[in-house]
């Protein structure tokens, strides 16, 4: 299955299953659940790399347990637009995905999720150490949330 774009997400996915929000980064990746009717992101875990195939175990366990139908992954983009070598390891994150599982995935614009992320974490008043703890499912969820208010509006980006 190719990756797909956000506007093709409605019909990638059986009724009633959900989207996994993920933040991928090099040593941990950021979860986040939506509901089934695509309206509502909540992040749910951080999972810490270890070995790719064990991560893969570990993920994909977790999306059988969520009845997840397709994964709504952060694209981490230039501030410019462009592409660089985080899109790169992104983009070969979700290859080597597919390679085990045959799954929908849709690549979305990350863009300043973190650093929104990180404000409100900071507005909240959180600790160093509980805005560790939490920033990459909070940004999952953010990039979650996000590509769902885009699908909801009817605004789809173009194709990453």
């Amino acid at each position: 299955m190719p990756i797909r774009n956000l506007s093709d997400a409605q019909n990638i996915i059986p009724t009633g299953q959900k989207f996994m929000g993920l933040d991928v980064g090099k040593k941990t990746i950021g979860i986040a659940i939506g509901d089934p009717s695509h309206n509502i992101a909540s992040p749910h875990r951080i999972l810490w790399r270890k070995k790719f195939s064990s991560d893969m175990a570990d993920l994909f366990a977790e999306m059988d347990k969520l009845s997840i139908g397709g994964l709504i992954v952060g694209w981490p983009l230039n501030m410019d637009g462009s592409t660089g070598p985080r899109c790169d390891s992104t983009r070969d994150f979700c290859y080597a995905l597919m390679k085990l599982r045959d799954v929908p995935i849709i690549l979305h614009d990350e863009r300043l999720s973190t650093a929104a992320v990180e404000r409100a974490m900071l507005e909240a008043d959180m600790t160093r150490k509980r805005r560790s703890e939490k920033r990459d499912a909070l940004a999952a969820s953010w990039i979650l949330q996000s590509a769902f208010d885009r699908m909801a509006a009817g605004f789809v980006p173009d194709d990453a």
